[in-house]
C-alpha cells in the first residue's frame, strides 16, 4: 500500500467520523476535535508520512475549519513539557560527543565485570547512570550500550552465526530489560514520558514533576534492576559465567581513551548539578525545564557542544513538533468535556466491579494490547486517555490510576521484538531468536505487572501519593 492509499484511509476514516452526529452530551465542536485525533492516531498506525507531518496536517485541518482557536492549536508548544523533552534532547549530544556515556560503562566493566551476572548488571546499571540525560532510549541504547554490548560479546568470540549462547544473546536481552526499566524510571529517559505526565494532567487534573516521577519510580525500578538479569541468567542462561576477558577489553577500551579530557568533566559536573537540581525542584520551585535550558547554555558556552551539534538533533526537534501537537489536541479534547463524557459512559462497563480488579485489568489490558502497536507514540496516544478515565471513572484513586499507566508504558516494550526502538536494535542483533524472544516477554510483563502494580501501589501508598 503506497503512501498516498494510506493517506486517503486516514482523512476518510476522520471525515467519517466528523460527519456522523455526535453523542448526546458532547458538542459539534468537542466532536470534531475528536475526529481529527482519531484520525490522527490512524495517521500515526499507518504512517503515511512521519508523526510530525501528520501532526502538522492535524493541526492545520483544526485551524482551517475553526473548531480550534489558535492559541489552542499553539498550546501544546507552550507548555513546559515540550520544551523539557526538546533541551534534554541537545542535553544528551554532550554525552555522545564528549564519550563520558562510554567512559561510564567500561569504568564500571572494568571494576565489576568479573561474570557473566556481573557484567549485566554492570551494563544495566550504567544504562540507569545515562537514562536521566537521554530522552532518547532508543539513542541511548544504540549509540552508547549497544555498541559496548557488541564488543564485549564478540571479545568472547561470540557471534549471531556463531556461538550465540556462550554469551551474546543473554547480555542482549538482559541489556534491553534494563533499558525498558531505565526508560520509566525518570522523566527525562524516555521521549514518551513528559507526554505521559502532561496527558495526567489534562486528563485528571494531577500534576507530575520530575522529582516525584522519580521518587515514586525509585522501588519498582530497583526491583526490577535486580530481578531480571536473575530471571535471565536461570531461564535464558549464558555458556560462559565467568568473563576476566571483558575487565581486560574494558581497561584496553579506556587507554584508547585516555585521560578524562576538559569537556567530559565539565559534562560529568553539569550533569550531577542538574540532578540534585531536578531532585530538589518541587522544594526550591525551578523548574525542571528552567534547569535543563540552564544546564545546556552552560555547555554551549563552554564549548562542550556547539549549535552545530544541537541543529544535527533532528529527533529533537521531530519529537518537538509531533509531541505538542498531541499536547494541544489532548487539552483541546480536555476542555470540552470529552475526557469526563467518555468517565462517564465508559465506566459503565465495569459496573459492579471492585475499582482495584479494574484497574487490575485495565492495566492488564494496556499492556498486552501492545503487540498491536509499532513503538510506545502509537499505543499511549490511542489508550492511554481512555483507560485512565476509565480507570478514575469505576472508583481508581486519579494518582493511583495514573502512576500505574504511566510505568506501564515503558513496560511493556519487553513484548515482542518490535515494541520500541531499542527492542528493534537489540533485537536486530541477531542474537535472540523471535520464538525465544516472545516466550521471554510474556512472562517477563507479568513479572512487571506485579512488580510495578502490585509492589508499587504499596509504595505509593507508604509515599502518601494515594
Amino acid at each position: 500500500m503506497n503512501k498516498i492509499t494510506k493517506l486517503i484511509i486516514v482523512v476518510a476514516i476522520g471525515a467519517i467520523i466528523w460527519f456522523i452526529p455526535q453523542p448526546q452530551g458532547i458538542s459539534p465542536q468537542a466532536w470534531h476535535v475528536l475526529a481529527l485525533f482519531i484520525a490522527t492516531v490512524v495517521g500515526f498506525i499507518m504512517q503515511p508520512y512521519p508523526f510530525s507531518v501528520m501532526s502538522l496536517l492535524a493541526l492545520g485541518v483544526a485551524s482551517v475549519t475553526g473548531v480550534m482557536p489558535i492559541d489552542g492549536i499553539l498550546h501544546g508548544y507552550q507548555t513546559t513539557v515540550a520544551w523539557l523533552i526538546l533541551i534534554a534532547f541537545l542535553y544528551s549530544a554532550s554525552f555522545v560527543k564528549t564519550g563520558l556515556g562510554s567512559r561510564i560503562a567500561y569504568v564500571l566493566i572494568k571494576y565489576m565485570g568479573a561474570s557473566s551476572l556481573r557484567l549485566a548488571y554492570v551494563l544495566g546499571l550504567a544504562d540507569i547512570i545515562i537514562a536521566p540525560a537521554t530522552p532518547s532510549n532508543t539513542a541511548r541504547a544504540g549509540g552508547i550500550i549497544y555498541p559496548i554490548v557488541k564488543s564485549v560479546v564478540e571479545g568472547f568470540d561470540c557471534y549471531p552465526d556463531k556461538n550465540p549462547r556462550k554469551i551474546g544473546s543473554f547480555l542482549m536481552m538482559s541489556t534491553f530489560y534494563s533499558n525498558s526499566t531505565s526508560s520509566a524510571m525518570f522523566m527525562t529517559s524516555s521521549a514518551s514520558n513528559p507526554l505521559l505526565a502532561s496527558l495526567v494532567l489534562t486528563t485528571v487534573g494531577i500534576h507530575i514533576g520530575w522529582g516525584l516521577w522519580t521518587l515514586a519510580a525509585l522501588l519498582p525500578a530497583v526491583v526490577s534492576y535486580l530481578f531480571f538479569p536473575l530471571y535471565l541468567y536461570y531461564f535464558y542462561p549464558p555458556e560462559t559465567k565467568k568473563t576476566p576477558q571483558a575487565k581486560t577489553m574494558a581497561a584496553e577500551k579506556l587507554k584508547e581513551m585516555g585521560k578524562m579530557k576538559p569537556a567530559e568533566l565539565i559534562t560529568a559536573i553539569i550533569f550531577i548539578l542538574s540532578l540534585l537540581a531536578w531532585s530538589t525542584s518541587s522544594i526550591t520551585g525551578v523548574s525542571p525545564t528552567a534547569i535543563a535550558i540552564l544546564a545546556v547554555s552552560v555547555m554551549l558556552l563552554t564549548g562542550v557542544i556547539n549549535w552545530n551539534d544541537c541543529l544535527q538533533q533532528y529527533s529533537a526537534f521531530d519529537t518537538f513538533i509531533w509531541l505538542g501537537a498531541m499536547l494541544s489536541l489532548a487539552n483541546g479534547m480536555g476542555k470540552l468535556g470529552l475526557f469526563q463524557w467518555f468517565s462517564q459512559n465508559l465506566s459503565v462497563m465495569f459496573s459492579g466491579i471492585p475499582w482495584p480488579w479494574a484497574l487490575v485489568l485495565l492495566a492488564v489490558f494496556y499492556c498486552y494490547t501492545h503487540y498491536l502497536f509499532t513503538g510506545m507514540t502509537t499505543h499511549i496516544v490511542a489508550m492511554f486517555v481512555a483507560l485512565l478515565t476509565v480507570a478514575v471513572g469505576v472508583g481508581a484513586p486519579p494518582m493511583l490510576a495514573a502512576l500505574t499507566f504511566m510505568f506501564l508504558d515503558n513496560l511493556m516494550a519487553v513484548l515482542a521484538h518490535y515494541g520500541n526502538g531499542p527492542a528493534v536494535i537489540f533485537f536486530g542483533s541477531g542474537y535472540i531468536k523471535q520464538t525465544t524472544w516472545w516466550k521471554l516477554g510474556v512472562f517477563a510483563m507479568a513479572i512487571f505487572l506485579i512488580i510495578w502494580v502490585g509492589m508499587g501501589s504499596v509504595w505509593w501508598k507508604v509515599l502518601g501519593l494515594w
